[in-house]
């Protein structure tokens, strides 16, 4: 029990890393000399290094991204915390319904975002030299390990 437990908790600290890194890092858009997230654009010089950085635009979709990803990191933060107050606090034979409902919420606003994202692309970016960078890809990535811790901690029971 306690190897599960540790494993859950592993898996549920790496989907607030890919959260967070998803969130926070600029590299949603990659493409000549520029670099893109939810709330800055950066252009680069040839050797790397940033040059200018310029608030993301004002766009509603951009702008519901932007919560929805917030929201995800918010309800799983509360997800991993509520798993630990039920740990000690739960009956035994109780599952852990309401730490999974928050973590599934987690990843369905995720995937809200990273869909929004995807849809909505080609008219914020006419050029065809960009593409989707490593953080795009880790939201979708914490995707579907979200909905898994949360589907493992709905099914999971409490022992002694």
């Amino acid at each position: 029990m306690l190897l599960l437990l540790l494993g859950i908790i592993v898996l549920h600290v790496a989907v607030l890393v890919l959260l967070f890194v998803s969130t926070i890092v600029s590299q949603w858009m990659v493409g000549n000399g520029h670099a893109t997230d939810l709330w800055q654009n950066c252009s680069t010089s040839s050797m790397g290094s940033v040059q200018h950085c310029f608030s993301s635009s004002a766009n509603e979709w951009l702008q519901s991204v932007q919560a929805t990803m917030i929201l995800s990191i918010i309800f799983s933060v509360l997800s991993l915390f509520l798993f630990f107050c039920q740990l000690f606090t739960l009956t035994k034979g109780g599952r852990f319904y309401i730490t999974g409902v928050f973590q599934i919420l987690a990843g369905l606003c995720v995937m809200s975002a990273a869909s929004i994202y995807t849809v909505r692309h080609p008219e914020w970016h006419f050029n065809s030299d960009n593409s989707y960078g490593f953080a795009y890809i880790l939201a979708w990535v914490a995707f579907p390990l979200a909905l898994l811790s949360g589907v493992i901690y709905v099914i999971l029971r409490k022992r002694e």
